[in-house]
Parts: C-alpha cells; structure tokens; sequence
C-alpha cells in the first residue's frame, strides 16, 4: 500500500511539472513579437523560443535542466535574445547534435550572453545561421568523460557574421569549432583543459584577436583555410603545439605570444611529433609572421611539406631549446626590406651599433639534418667529433645546405615587444 502511495506521488509530481513545462512553452509561444519575458525562479524543462525579437532572461533562481536528452534550449526564429540562464544536463549524442543552446538557421541576428552551461555534448550549436552574437558564456563540459567523446563549446557549421567574444569554455573536446564558416570574428576568449582550443576547418575571411588559450593539447589548429587574421592571441602552457597550422594560405599571424610548449602524453591529431612546438607549419604558404613571440618552448617554429613562400620579420624567438626545424630545397630568407627577427641565442656583432647584426643568423646546419635523420646520434651532440662537423661546415661554407637565414637579425627585441619578467 505505501508503495503504491509513494507510486501515485510521484505520478502526480510528474504530471504537475508536465503541465507547468506546457503553461511555460504556451507562455512563450504567446508572446508578441519584441516582447521581454523572464522566466521563473525554479526549474524548468527544454524550451523552445519560436517568436521573433523576443528578449528572454532568467531569475537569478531559475535553472533550465534538459533532462538528459535532446537539446535544452532551440531558438528557432530571428533576432531572439537569451541571457542570464542557468542551462545544464542536455543530451550526450554528438549524432544528434545535442546541445544546450541550439541556433537554427532561421533565427538570424540571436544574442546569447551571460549564461553558464554545463553539460555533454556541444555548449552551443550555431547551424548555418547568419550575425549571431556569442557573449560572455561560461561554457563547463562533462570531465568524466573522454574528451573525444564530449560535445565542442561552442560550433560554428557555415555560420557567417558572427561575433564570438567573451566567454570561458572549459572541459569541452574543442573550445571554438569554426567549419565552412567565413567573416566572422572571435574575440577575447578564454580557453582552457580541453584538446583544440581554436580549430578551424574549410573557413575563409575570419578574425581570431586577443584569445588566450591555456593547458590544452593544441592551442590554434587552424586548418584547411584561408585569409586568416590571427592578431593578438596567447597560448600558455599548451601541449604539443600552441599554433598548428595544415594547408593555411594568405593569412596574417601578428602580435601573438606562445609560450611554454611542451610535449604532452598524446601527440597531435593531425601531424604527430615528439617535441612540443610554439608553431608547426605544414604545407602552408603566403602567410605573414611579424611581431609574435614564440618562447620557451622546445622548439620555436618547425616547418615542413613545402612550407615556404612565408614573410617571417620582426618576432622574437626567445629561449627555446630549439629555435627552427626546417630542411629546405632552398634557402629561405626570413626579413623583409632590411630587418629580421630576434634570435636570443645569436651569437653575431653590431659594428656599427644600428641594431642590427653584421652576420646573418642560420639556426639549422648540416649536423642538425644528420640528427633529425638519426635521432639515435643525440647522444654524440656535445661530442669532439660532432664539434669537428661543426668546425669543419663552417670553414668550408661550400658544404652549406639550404635552410633558414636570416640576414638581418635584430640585436634587441623588437619596438612593439616588451620583455616578460
């Protein structure tokens, strides 16, 4: 008898917030075009917000719980604002592509700002929609699980206009997934504990500034695109890489600073490699590097596949152990009209004190192909006999292989770029 009880109670618990959600959903499918609603401090169910222009925000009480399936919240018509939510325990299918807050591609122009989510599979899903603002959203994914198996903080698939700007996303498998998405800009993120903090795929015309990254296996992956402008950004502490860059043309990489790479426990996806890299570039060619710092890290900048055809000027290589890893067909000369980069480890003059030095920096010399070739001869680095190679390459220029030079190198780091204690 008691079991039965406690058996109805709860049925009618059940059927009481059932017609609670539906009072709330026929609430919000009543409102009048341009209206503001706030929703009420207590739980509630998914939601679907399908009147245009409506402002919608939460009580400081109201926490919006997807009950483990589907998405929580799809906003489904234009210029729809949602702020200030609690959103939390969506779906976990990445096939479905359960979200938190999913963004159709009918509702153009949708604010989302000063949410905090916490959940599965992707924070928020932008689909093919068009001037969408993401702002200032704490983004939690699930770390019990694998990071692979997790949803991206926030995806972008073939969304144009939008402004990413803002948030903190944590946990997640990807930070900022951007697919066949172009001319949009993200802007002053945070991101931290997760694979790929930034990762671009098949996007052209975006703009990537002032993004920190930190702890994650690949700070920027940015693949597979083109007319980048990835100004200002910082990856600290990442593993393996802290900018990747596979098949990137005609972009611009200006004022950024990457520092303490190291090799993780699990190598890149894309290109693996035993050290961790500042910036790996494959197979890319037409970018401009000027002003970044790359520091601290095991190496400074590695290129390989045919990488060439680069303006590489004004950065600071600083106390890498490693500064460049490049065999080239050809020497590949890295300033522009007179003036190159910082190398900490230039052991060259300035006889005539103008801030440039008198003899051309080459990072990488035939010892260093043979050791690339065969890593077993590390242990003969600081050997007579590797010493002797050294000497004798150095007197008898006529043996030089192609590589990186550097004519112009800088006695001092560059005017824009001040030193970190």
């Amino acid at each position: 008898m008691q079991e039965f009880m406690r058996y109805g109670v709860a049925l009618t618990v059940a059927l009481l917030s059932l017609t609670a959600h539906a009072d709330l959903q026929k609430q919000l499918d009543a409102l009048e075009p341009g209206a503001v609603f706030e929703l009420p401090p207590e739980k509630v169910s998914s939601l679907d917000f399908r009147v245009p222009g409506v402002t919608v925000s939460c009580h400081a009480d109201t926490v919006i719980d997807g009950g483990g399936e589907g998405n929580a919240i799809d906003i489904l018509a234009e210029e729809v604002s949602f702020s200030g939510c609690r959103v939390r325990n969506w779906g976990g299918d990445l096939n479905e592509l359960d979200a938190g807050i999913f963004v159709a591609p009918e509702a153009r122009g949708a604010v989302i700002e000063n949410n905090r989510l916490q959940g599965p599979a992707f924070g928020v899903w932008l689909d093919a929609t068009k001037d969408v603002t993401v702002r200032n959203n704490e983004v939690r994914g699930d770390a019990s699980i694998r990071s692979q198996d997790r949803g991206n903080g926030i995806h972008m698939f073939n969304t144009t206009g939008a402004l990413i700007e803002g948030n903190d996303i944590s946990q997640t498998r990807d930070g900022i997934y951007i697919e066949t998405a172009n001319n949009n800009e993200l802007r002053n993120n945070l991101i931290t504990d997760l694979r790929y903090g930034i990762h671009y795929m098949y996007s052209m015309h975006n703009v990537l500034e002032g993004n920190v990254t930190r702890g994650t296996r690949t700070g920027y992956a940015l693949m597979q695109s083109k007319y980048l402008k990835v100004i200002n950004n910082r990856s600290e502490n990442d593993e393996n890489y802290g900018i990747l860059m596979n098949f990137i043309t005609n972009s611009e990489l200006r004022g950024n600073v990457v520092t303490g790479v190291s090799q993780g426990q699990t190598a890149g996806a894309v290109i693996s490699g035993a050290e961790g890299k500042a910036v790996f570039i494959y197979n890319s060619l037409y970018n401009t590097f000027e002003n970044n710092v790359f520091r601290d890290s095991n190496i400074g900048i590695h290129l390989t596949a045919g990488s060439e055809e680069n303006e590489v000027f004004s950065n600071a290589f600083v106390n890498n152990q490693r500064q460049v890893k490049y065999v080239a067909t050809r020497t590949q000369e890295w300033s522009k009209e007179g003036r190159g980069n910082y190398w900490s480890d230039y052991l060259g003059w300035d006889r005539n004190q103008d801030g440039i030095g008198d003899v051309a920096y080459e990072p990488n010399d035939n010892v260093d192909r043979l050791l690339w070739t065969y890593p077993e001869a590390k242990v003969l680095m600081y050997s007579p006999a590797v010493d002797t190679l050294r000497w004798v390459q150095d007197a008898f220029p006529v043996v030089k292989a192609a590589g990186v030079s550097d004519s112009h190198p800088l006695m001092s780091l560059p005017e824009p770029i001040q030193p970190e204690s």
